[in-house]
Order: structure tokens, then C-alpha cells, then sequence
């Protein structure tokens, strides 16, 4: 009788393990970090109620994540040139 118990209770263990591995709802780092990001930059954060605040935000950290993936390439480009 335990040995059906253990062996049920394995059963059950790889098979929340295959369901949480394959989750369609994306449950790994790189998923999590894209939809943070992207919750980021569109303002879900803030006041709803406030038109002004949700676009100036919007705005603000669209125009910051561009001028950081800017200096990025253009820090790139000066290393690979090497002057």
C-alpha cells in the first residue's frame, strides 16, 4: 500500500512539473521580464482617471528606453571601432 502511495505521489510531482514548465501563460524569466517591461512603459501603473498623467508617462519612458538603447548601440559602436 505505501508503495502505491509513493508511487502516486511521484506521479503527481512530474506531472505538476510538466504543467508548470509548458504553461502557455509564460512562466519563464524572459517572459516575465517582457510583460513588466511592457506594463512599464505603457503606464499601467498609474491613474487611469488622469489622461494627462497615463500619455505624459507614457511619453517620458517611451523617450527613455529610446535614448538608453541609443547610448547602448552607440557605446557598441565605440568599442568595436576602438577609437
Amino acid at each position: 500500500m505505501a508503495d502505491r502511495q509513493d508511487s502516486e505521489r511521484e506521479s503527481r510531482r512530474i506531472l505538476n512539473r510538466v504543467a508548470r514548465e509548458t504553461d502557455p501563460a509564460g512562466n519563464s524569466f524572459v517572459a516575465r521580464r517582457a510583460k513588466g517591461m511592457g506594463d512599464h512603459v505603457a503606464a499601467a501603473d498609474v491613474d487611469p482617471d488622469d489622461p494627462i498623467e497615463v500619455w505624459g508617462t507614457r511619453i517620458g519612458r517611451t523617450l527613455g528606453l529610446l535614448l538608453t538603447l541609443g547610448l547602448m548601440g552607440w557605446l557598441v559602436l565605440y568599442v568595436i571601432r576602438g577609437s
